[in-house]
């Protein structure tokens, strides 16, 4: 089992931890990562995007001119794709985006996610992370003591709604309950803050 160190607020080191090896070092399978990804934002699309063919253009009932003898090209209707104003062919229509995956590859696809930032010494384990109240400046401060630069971080308690209320106004930074944990996110950004709290209920759930 890979033992990590874990801190305080303060980025000091107060002790160690072990992580499970089925779920923080588990070989890192980029092919299921990509499709877990592919899968997640293709399921948020809403697909109501709509054109309207010729049928659903208003308009265009009669015949503009008559068939024969006028010496213009035959025309049935005004509203024929051909025509300025006319309907669309082959436009986008309703439709679903949505992508089937399988429940163990979707946690492979995290698991693969966490080895891999355990890999790159991306993840810092907090003893505890709770704030009084929403406090944009105290998120700030403990990414400051850990002195993570311009790098994007993502924060994963227990649910605590005060610290991801503290840490929603803060560019390229986000809390999120451990429930909600979710391949985008962990790609997304480059260094992962999760409680002790939050490792047990994740191995409770991806062990």
């Amino acid at each position: 089992m890979p033992t990590v160190a874990t801190y305080n607020m303060s980025g000091a080191k107060v002790g160690e931890i072990q992580l499970n090896d089925a779920v923080f070092a588990v070989e890192v399978n980029d092919a299921v990562m990509h499709l877990a990804l592919v899968r997640q934002l293709a399921n948020e699309r809403l697909g109501t995007h709509a054109t309207k063919t010729r049928g659903l253009v208003r308009g265009g009932g009669r015949k503009p001119w008559r068939q024969k003898g006028t010496g213009r090209a035959r025309s049935g209707s005004t509203r024929s794709p051909l025509w300025v104003g006319g309907g669309t062919v082959f436009g986008p229509q309703p439709r679903s985006y949505y992508k089937a995956m399988p429940r163990k590859a979707r946690r492979l696809a995290v698991k693969s996610a966490l080895s891999e930032k355990l890999n790159n010494s991306d993840i810092f384990i907090l003893e505890e992370l709770s704030l009084e109240a929403p406090k944009t400046k105290e998120i700030i401060a403990l990414l400051n003591n850990f002195d993570i630069g311009d790098d994007k971080a993502l924060i994963i308690t227990e649910g605590d709604v005060v610290v991801e209320r503290s840490a929603r106004n803060i560019q390229g930074v986000k809390a999120i309950a451990n429930t909600g944990l979710n391949i985008r996110d962990l790609l997304h950004h480059d260094k992962l803050f999760i409680t002790k709290g939050a490792v047990a209920k994740i191995e409770e759930v991806l062990a």
